[in-house]
Order: C-alpha cells, then sequence, then structure tokens
C-alpha cells in the first residue's frame, strides 16, 4: 500500500486512470485494500481487476467486496475467471501483482508484455527453498542460478529473482529498476518500475554478476575496479564481493552465487516514504467501539504495533540501499575472530561517525549496510568487541 501511493504521487503511473491486476488473487484481500486504504482521490483513478481460475474463489472474493464494500465510493473492481497468462495480454496494465504459489517463473513473460510504457510490477516467490540455494537443482532449472546457502542466502536470492525479471524485461525491449526488496517469512518479493527502453534493455548485463564467499586477491581487485566494492585497498579481505557477469568464474565454485542482480535492490526516495508513522496512518486500523469482531481496544493497538514493526529499518536502509556491503553481524564476528556479534546499531553508529553511510537492514537477520572501506568495518567491529 505504501509503494502504490509513493508510485501514483510520483507519477510513477501517469496522471489518468490506473488499470491495476492483482493476478492469482484469490480471496481478492490485496485489490480491494487498495480501494480501501488509497485516499479517496487516488483510489478513484484505480480500475481494477482480479484474476483467478477458481470460479469459488472469485465468487468469496467479488461477494466480499459486496457484502463490505468500500467505505469511500470511488475505484471499481471487476473480476476474470481464466488463466492469468492469457488474460493479463488483453491491455496494458500501470501495476501488475503477481503473487503465486511456488515460482512465479511461468508467468513472468506474460505480465511483463502486459506492462504499459511505464508501470510497476510487484513479485512474489513462495519457492524459498530453491531461491535460497537449499534446493539446488529447482534453483537452477528455474532460474539458472547457485546460491551459497548461508546467512546472506535470502540477500542472493532476491538478487537471483531480480535477474530473472531483468532479464525478462530486457528480452521484450524493457528495463527494470527496482523499487523495493524484502524477504519475509517463507517468501520474497521484488517490486519494480518497468520502463519501455530498447537503449536500457541492452544495459542489463552491465547489472547482472556474482557474489563470491571469501573472495581471494585478485578478485576484490577486479571487484572495486568494477566499481562495485568500496575502498582501494587490499590489506583486508572481505567477508564476500560482488563481480561483474563477464569475470571468468568457475561457476561450480561452491563460494559463487549467481548470475543474480548486482545493483541497487531498491529506490532511495520509494523506501525513505515507507516510515512507521505513514504506515500506521494508511494501514493501521483505527480503534472501533464495539467492533463486531470483538477487537478489544488493547487488540487495535497490538495490530498497529504490526503494522509499525513490517516496515522496520526500510527508510533507514534507504540512504545506503545503493551499497555494496551488506553484512550479518554473525557473520563478522566469526570472520574477525572478535569475542561477540557487534550491535548492528552500534556499528552504524561508528561507520557514521567515520564519515561513511551506513543504515540498518530491513532483514531476517541482524545486519547492516554500508559503502565504507572494508578495513574501517573491522577496525569499527573491533573496537566495539575485542578479539578473543
Amino acid at each position: 500500500m505504501l509503494l502504490l501511493r509513493h508510485a501514483i504521487e510520483e507519477g510513477l503511473l501517469g496522471d489518468g486512470a490506473i488499470y491495476a491486476l492483482d493476478g492469482l488473487s484469490a480471496t481478492g484481500l490485496r485489490a480491494r485494500r487498495w480501494l480501501n486504504e488509497l485516499p479517496p482521490d487516488l483510489a478513484e483513478r484505480m480500475r481494477v481487476t482480479i484474476i483467478d481460475l477458481s470460479p469459488d474463489a472469485l465468487a468469496w472474493a467479488t461477494g466480499s467486496h459486496e457484502e463490505f464494500p468500500p467505505t469511500q465510493d470511488c475505484g471499481r473492481l471487476s473480476s476474470v475467471e481464466g488463466d492469468l497468462r492469457s488474460v493479463v495480454l488483453e491491455s496494458g496494465r500501470h501495476w501488475v501483482d503477481l503473487d503465486p504459489y511456488g515460482s512465479p517463473v511461468p508467468f513472468i513473460d506474460a505480465v511483463i508484455q502486459s506492462l504499459a510504457r511505464s508501470s510497476v510490477v510487484e513479485v512474489s516467490a513462495t519457492d524459498t527453498a530453491a531461491l535460497t540455494g537449499s534446493s539446488g537443482r529447482p534453483l537452477l532449472r528455474r532460474y539458472g542460478a547457485r546460491v551459497r546457502t548461508d546467512r546472506l542466502a535470502h540477500d542472493s536470492g532476491l538478487r537471483v529473482l531480480l535477474a530473472m525479471v531483468a532479464r525478462t524485461a530486457a528480452r521484450h525491449d524493457r528495463a527494470i529498476e527496482p523499487l523495493l526488496s524484502v524477504w519475509d517469512s517463507h517468501h520474497l518479493r521484488v517490486s519494480a518500475r518497468v520502463v519501455r527502453s530498447v537503449e536500457a534493455a541492452n544495459g542489463v548485463e552491465s547489472y547482472l554478476g556474482w557474489r563470491v564467499h571469501a573472495p581471494m586477491e585478485e578478485e576484490v581487485g577486479a571487484s572495486m575496479a568494477s566499481g562495485l566494492h568500496h575502498g582501494t585497498s587490499l590489506g583486508q579481505l572481505p567477508m564476500s564481493c560482488l563481480l561483474p557477469l563477464d569475470y571468468p568464474l568457475d561457476r561450480n565454485d561452491p563460494r559463487v552465487s549467481g548470475p543474480l542482480w548486482v545493483g541497487a535492490m531498491g529506490e532511495a526516495s520509494a523506501m525513505s516514504s515507507m516510515t512507521a508513522e505513514r504506515a500506521i496512518g494508511i494501514c493501521g486500523p483505527p480503534t472501533i467501539e464495539d467492533d463486531p469482531v470483538g477487537w478489544t481496544e488493547r487488540d487495535f493497538e497490538l495490530e498497529r504495533r504490526r503494522v509499525a514493526r513490517s516496515v522496520r529499518n526500510i527508510c533507514e536502509e534507504a540512504g545506503v540501499i545503493d551499497a555494496h556491503h551488506h553484512i550479518v553481524v554473525d557473520d563478522l564476528a566469526a570472520w574477525l575472530g572478535v569475542g561477540a556479534p557487534p550491535s548492528p546499531r552500534r556499528m552504524v553508529e561508528a561507520l557514521r561517525e567515520a564519515g561513511h553511510r551506513a543504515g540498518l537492514t530491513h532483514y531476517g537477520r541482524p545486519s547492516f549496510r554500508t559503502d565504507s572501506p572494508w578495513e574501517d568495518i573491522a577496525d569499527a567491529a573491533r573496537s566495539l568487541q575485542p578479539p578473543m
């Protein structure tokens, strides 16, 4: 909801009617939220379609919409029974949400073709075991990639998912600009602006590459030369680095993940708009006296807290989303041999005091991003947690 509102207010979806699609909609809840939670002047521009193969699902969704219509009389909701891959091509869409059970690969080609000249696509994947490398064969079969199963596996999985979307877009003379990439429990989700541009599509390979764990000196040097590693010294080698797609690697090397997206995984202005206050204002339920469901005032307050937690650190991470160092503090402690994992908040403060950009991440493990040279990261960690 936050991203949709940001996209509309920033003009990413044009200035007329917004044709939005909730593909594989099931209960249609997401589409109904678009109409319920956007401000009236924005919701009235929405022309929403829900698609599902199941007539029972569509009956449930439309029945819910009729019984509990939007509190504001604006926007339109229509339903289509059928296969998303054929129905989606009938007209250009400004906003498409693709949230399948399992992998989005079977649907992404048709979805990309359906998009308007400037649009946003949101893609979820629940084949998390594949994308994070635990199920290597499905990962290679569906995404043509490998992922090392370490604490950055979910970050690598998001990058593999972005690479798949980017390559698909390029086949149709389009390019992507990631807006947000999140890992939440059992699924990975990426959101990207898609623009029609042959020139940008031709450059897709410049955003693709590899992640290498425990890189050697020549690999770190190549990463620096390509602009994918911060700093200029090889005195201390980092835990990992990114490399361009054309770097000669042994793809069977267990240190290697990819091919994957090596560009920024989000867009600063979109992410900085996702504050806890804004989330509560748009999505947080107001207290209802004599609630028919039986919620108490405490239940409503707990739900508002959950809404705030759902965007924790996204706004802070916005300022460093283009940084190449994503560091899980548990890994950092083991790599440097310090006594215990340093506090990610204190690491961020120390690096900022040293003049670098740093921020906590919206990630399932305590971690931070920074543009600091590796030597300064190591020095900060050792100052907070002395070696064992």
